[in-house]
């Protein structure tokens, strides 16, 4: 296993050099393309969220590795090599499965215990898989932190240490842990439609806000977003919600009107200038919360300069986050992560011999083929229950044979420092290399079209 990561997040680098860092999502899969294309390199992946920006990669050089990492990290995305350089955090094998883990988990977010991140692991190996460039290591990496992080959840109380980035911002703005009180009856402009935007707007209907607005790009999204949220059954089915999908032609008629926005878009620039809301709030009495979930952020933040207006930001919850209190279930859950890292490198160490177990086999099955066919030119007036019984027993000789040694390797691979023992068995049972490629080659073929089935 040669995994290699190679990013900056909320905890490395200020949320200015972050927001300069984003990944539009459509130069994801440019980026995996380049990094699979790049010498050292032959899978890759990448996490990009509000507030982190992660390179996966299986590499064969470690320097090499890092140094094309950050150069085409630096170049898809909006910041340059000398500025990010000072931000940049590398891991290498187990403390890259070892970070990655805590990722899943919720220990590295900036609420801790948050589990949004599991949907953003998830879809981050969507796209390696759509762009072919994840194979068996990620794939398995990658599969197995989600499985880490649900086992977090539901062996601990993790979810305690820590809300979801929506819920935190609302207790920002709330100011407190009762947003119910706060939000119930007041009106709200949610824009944007994607994921978390969609998520702030059902935990405002749920905390029993009276009226909502979605704006979006493509309105379609907003209406079903708000058809979600008014159908019987729904989140606001119960209390009387009123809402609508507007165009992003009508925010500004929309801020005169609401008391709390949530804005969280792909846009690259500004959705809400600091003058459009000092306009929005001459034309009112009551104050102005906002919320800015976006990276890069979507509101002016000039805005915490405006009086009535009340700015929660990614950079003000960064900073209220350093203060939330850990739960005592932290230390199970990075209990848990260490105990799943060892799992997994002993199980990838256990792979890595595979295809060479495999290889043995198949020679001793030819020469077994081999000597029945010499045999039977020996002895041509064998019957066929004869020649099968000697037949079975050739082979029970020599699966007796090779059981010992193939099951012991694979114990003694399974363990650090076990990955000398597939060259050794190469060494000493003189196999050919190109027939212990094609197996592997074979099984991440197999790999691959089961990730292809289990998408389809």
């Amino acid at each position: 296993m040669s995994l290699l990561v190679v990013g900056l997040s909320h905890r490395s680098a200020p949320v200015s050099v972050l927001e300069r860092a984003a990944l539009a999502p459509e130069a994801r899969g440019k980026l995996l393309q380049d990094v699979v294309s790049a010498e050292p390199a032959s899978e890759a992946a990448v996490l990009s969220t509000c507030n982190r920006i992660e390179l996966y990669a299986d590499v064969d050089k470690f320097h090499a590795g890092v140094a094309d990492l950050s150069t085409l990290l630096a170049r898809h995305s909006g910041a340059g090599l000398e500025e990010l350089t000072p931000y940049l955090y590398v891991h290498y094998e187990d403390r890259a499965v070892h970070h990655l883990f805590s990722v899943a988990c919720g220990l590295d977010s900036m609420v801790v215990g948050e589990g949004q991140i599991l949907g953003q692991i998830k879809d981050a190996l969507a796209v390696a898989q759509e762009q072919h460039t994840a194979g068996r290591l990620l794939n398995d990496l990658f599969q197995q932190a989600l499985r880490v992080g649900k086992r977090a959840h539901s062996e601990t109380g993790i979810d305690k240490a820590g809300q979801s980035l929506v819920t935190f911002g609302l207790e920002q703005l709330a100011g407190g842990p009762d947003v119910g009180s706060w939000a119930r009856g007041k009106r709200a402009l949610v824009i944007g439609a994607g994921s978390m935007s969609s998520l702030a707007a059902t935990t405002l209907v749920r905390a029993g806000i009276g009226d909502l607005a979605v704006a979006n790009r493509t309105v379609e999204r907003a209406e079903r977003l708000t058809q979600i949220l008014t159908e019987p059954g729904g989140p606001g089915a119960a209390n009387g919600l009123t809402a609508r999908a507007v165009p992003m032609t009508a925010v500004e008629d929309e801020l005169a009107r609401a008391d709390v926005v949530v804005s969280c878009t792909g846009a690259t620039g500004l959705v809400l200038a600091g003058l459009v809301v000092a306009a929005a709030l001459a034309e009112r009495e009551a104050p102005l919360a906002l919320l800015d979930l976006a990276m890069p952020r979507d509101i002016d933040a000039a805005i915490h300069r405006i009086e009535g207006a009340h700015l929660v930001d990614i950079e003000s919850l960064a900073d209220a986050s350093a203060d939330a209190p850990m739960a005592a279930d932290v230390d199970k859950v990075r209990g848990i992560v260490s105990e799943e890292v060892a799992a997994f490198g002993a199980a990838q160490r256990a792979a890595h011999i595979t295809p060479t177990v495999v290889a043995l086999r198949t020679m001793a099955a030819d020469v077994v083929a081999g000597e029945i066919a010499r045999l039977d030119g020996r002895l041509p007036d064998l019957d066929d229950k004869q020649r099968a019984e000697i037949t079975q027993t050739v082979r029970r000789v020599v699966d007796k044979l090779l059981h010992a040694p193939t099951v012991r390797v694979k114990q003694l691979a399974s363990e650090p420092g076990g990955a000398g023992y597939a060259d050794a068995l190469r060494e000493l049972f003189d196999l050919d290399p190109q027939t212990v490629a094609a197996v592997s080659r074979a099984d991440i073929r197999g790999d691959r079209h089961d990730a292809a089935r289990e998408r389809a």
